[in-house]
């Protein structure tokens, strides 16, 4: 007999005006989702992320949902028990049987498993889960409302997300018949000797019920050979287990080594040797640690000393690393639609890109467990925020701090055994100006004494930028008129945790997310607003669109294909230039983060690598090429050159890699159509692991070049600069940079 039943449940769901009243009609809900969605399919609406459509959700915030199922018919009595489980609500909801009130609770990030045989539930009675309108903290309409809320702040309206506020079972529930003697959870630490020539596992097994149990448990190496088997009979509560493993096999990320993953398998067995209940858990031996910059200690002329950089280069298993990847966001607006696959296909692009490194934002939704899983999987470390999005200051309320012990203690309880986990972070610009908050306020204390409390070898940071690091820039020229070319040339931070270079989105989504009549030309009060390209940002009225940077290199755009194409070869040109800059500034810099990896809607345009759900911009191919291990890198003064000028780049090689690297030369040369010129050459000595190299400078004029065309004498055209390597073309870099014969481009 299967011990372990598990049943779906079929759900319906509906609007009321009040928590005790019943919705006047019942419509069909998808479980996990959201109840937007389950009414948008109900009455036939066209997809939320068409046009304005987003606009017609306002009222969903206003009003209770109502969902109801009927417990089927199951067997539970006696020894079996009858549980449901939820992984999670968004966000203020309560749960009843038969109209009796079960559990009530704020915060969509504590899962809920409810024994339903202990308040007498029979097949046929009626479970509800009524879930309440979002907290409102001020009654203006901007993202302060979500002040004294746990939920995802950027539900309430970001430069790349619109007002729209998700309510509904946003994670899997499910019945589940068990004995009532079974494993209710498993809490694991790990560690390393010093010299991680010894790892030891602890682990310790909660039991619920009553009467013996006999565990078994196993440990398998990551080619699955068993490490260690023991076995051991309790009467009690909790059972402890620990062990030493010789020479393990480290966790690594995936540009430094392997992401090797032991097994742990925990197994419930009855008299006769048979198999009751199974709980299995990766785990990797690595140990992390963040450690200072060089100088870093180091006072300035006179006294007294204040604060200095705040520790942020990445030591892994004793080896410095540069951490490079990018900002994740979450893959949808309505978290319940994420699952397996929409992780899988976006982190593959990420470790394919070259990044080892994601920070979680917190104005986004914590990921659930299978973006972990994957991340431990791939080798790629991840810097996890809370849930504080930054943008207003946080709440100090009795209820709010309460709300984010319990919603941080079950975030911390959830992913702390996970390898990749390498930063927590109390969340987002909290010491900025707009947000006014500092290590004094309650939220930050209560947050730190929670990672203390659970995770204490794990590093935490109050907040993102703190002494040393940087947000921004976050276009191809400032509004000061600055390139990135000069930007981070002129910066000397720790980490760049956030910058970008805007762009719009294909011609092919385009077409989906707007109207026929709007595609062209771009302007504000349409839905290019709606999606982000005007009005985004309030220091630029066309953000992100920037159309007027954009004309100011290439003239007026004759159409949306050109205007598509012209503000893609600046994104992608933009962030290569970035990551490289940041890389060159090594090992003061140990750290690039572009703004942003994915987004969670189809934006017309902004500062992401990858178009929803999961189409790559051309952008991704720069930062993939800016972020190989080792590669040839040119510093560059401008976008922007002229037949004539003096042509100059200083050459560098870079190299985070674990391996040396061999004394080579790198080749320069600048193409215009058919015509190739060598500016020069750069030999490099035999390089240590993890070593740049800083070269020469390099210059040549400019030849002269006719215009592409007869009747566009003016017409900008490519200018190429090229690096190669002839023993590794695999370092080769090209920089794709604009000739023009007129005087008033900058």
């Amino acid at each position: 007999m299967n011990l372990f039943e598990k049943r779906a449940l079929e759900w319906k769901v509906g609007h009321c005006p009040s928590a005790a009243e019943l919705p006047a009609t019942w419509i069909g809900a998808k479980v996990p989702g959201a109840v937007q969605l389950d009414w948008a399919r109900s009455e036939g609406k066209e997809p939320y992320f068409f046009s304005d459509n987003c606009k017609e959700y306002a009222w969903t915030e206003s009003v209770f949902w109502r969902y109801r199922a009927i417990l089927p018919e199951l067997e539970f009595s006696g020894d079996r028990e009858l549980w449901w489980v939820c992984e999670g609500v968004d966000y203020r909801f309560q749960v009843f049987l038969e109209g009796r009130l079960l559990h009530e609770q704020e915060g969509m990030f504590t899962p809920v498993s409810l024994n339903l045989s202990a308040f007498g539930a029979q097949p046929g009675d009626s479970l509800d889960v009524v879930v309440f309108p979002p907290p409102m903290a001020h009654e203006t309409t901007d993202r302060a409302q979500s002040a004294e809320s746990c939920k995802p702040a950027v539900s309430y309206g970001w430069d790349f997300h619109p007002r729209l506020i998700p309510s509904g079972i946003c994670g899997d529930a499910f019945l589940e018949v068990r004995p009532s003697r079974h494993i209710q959870g498993i809490s694991i630490d790990t560690s390393l000797s010093e010299k991680r020539t010894e790892a030891k596992l602890s682990f310790s097994v909660d039991l619920a019920g009553k009467g013996k149990a006999t565990l078994q448990w196993s440990l398998l190496a990551p080619d699955q050979t068993t490490v260690c088997l023991r076995e051991k009979s309790l009467l009690g509560k909790r059972i402890s287990f620990s062990t030493k493993i010789k020479k393990p096999l480290l966790w690594w990320p995936h540009d430094q080594g392997a992401p090797n993953l032991y097994t742990l398998c925990v197994e419930m067995i009855d008299d006769s040797g048979a198999v009751l209940q199974t709980i299995t858990r990766r785990i990797g031996f690595r140990s992390l640690r963040l450690v200072m910059c060089p100088d870093g200690w180091e006072d300035p002329a006179g006294l007294p000393a204040g604060r200095r950089p705040v520790p942020i280069t990445v030591e892994i298993n004793g080896r410095q690393i540069f951490a490079k990847g990018s900002n994740w966001v979450g893959p949808h607006i309505f978290s319940g639609e994420t699952d397996t696959e929409s992780y899988r296909a976006l982190l593959s692009e990420a470790k394919n890109a070259n990044m080892n490194f994601l920070r979680c934002w917190g104005g986004a939704a914590t990921n659930k467990d299978a973006f972990y899983d994957l991340c431990d999987e791939m080798g790629i470390l991840v810097w996890q925020d809370f849930p504080l999005g930054g943008g207003f200051h946080h709440g100090s309320s009795e209820n709010y701090l309460a709300t984010l012990d319990r919603e941080s203690r079950s975030i911390l309880a959830r992913l702390r055994t996970h390898a990749c986990l390498a930063v927590w972070c109390g969340g987002n610009e909290l010491f900025c100006p707009w947000t006014r908050m500092s290590e004094h306020d309650d939220a930050l204390r209560l947050l730190q004494r929670n990672c203390y409390d659970l995770d204490p070898s794990r590093p935490f940071l109050a907040t993102t930028p703190l002494e040393g690091m940087r947000h921004g820039n976050y276009l191809f020229r400032s509004l000061q008129g600055e390139e990135v070319y000069q930007i981070f040339k002129k910066q000397s931070a720790t980490a760049y945790v956030e910058f970008g270079c805007p762009s719009v989105a294909s011609v092919e989504t385009l077409k989906t997310i707007l109207p026929e009549k709007d595609l062209w030309p771009p302007r504000p009060g349409t839905a290019w607003e709606t999606h982000h390209a005007f009005g985004a940002w309030d220091q630029a009225a066309d953000s992100w669109l920037m159309l007027e940077i954009i004309e100011s290199y290439f003239g007026k755009t004759p159409d949306l294909q050109t205007l598509v194409a012209q503000s893609q070869w600046l994104a992608s040109e933009g962030f290569k230039c970035l990551f490289e800059e940041a890389r060159r500034q090594k090992p003061h810099c140990s750290m690039a983060l572009n703004w942003c990896f994915n987004e969670p809607w189809p934006t017309a345009a902004n500062n992401s690598l990858i178009e929803w759900p999961c189409r790559p911009k051309p952008a991704l191919r720069g930062v993939a090429d800016a972020c190989r291990p080792t590669l040839a890198s040119a510093q560059i003064e401008k976008f922007s050159w002229q037949p004539g000028e003096e042509f100059s780049c200083k050459i560098y090689l870079l190299n985070d890699s674990p391996d040396p690297i061999p004394a080579g030369t790198i080749e320069c040369f600048l193409s215009i159509g058919e015509t190739s010129l060598c500016v020069g050459t750069a030999p490099f000595p035999k390089l240590p692991p993890n070593t740049n190299w800083q070269g020469l400078t390099l210059s040549a004029p400019i030849p002269p070049s006719d215009a592409p065309t007869s009747n566009a004498p003016n017409a900008p055209m490519p200018l190429t600069l090229s690096l190669r390597i002839s023993d590794h073309p695999n370092w080769n870099s090209s920089y794709q940079l604009l000739l023009t014969h007129s005087t008033t481009i900058p």
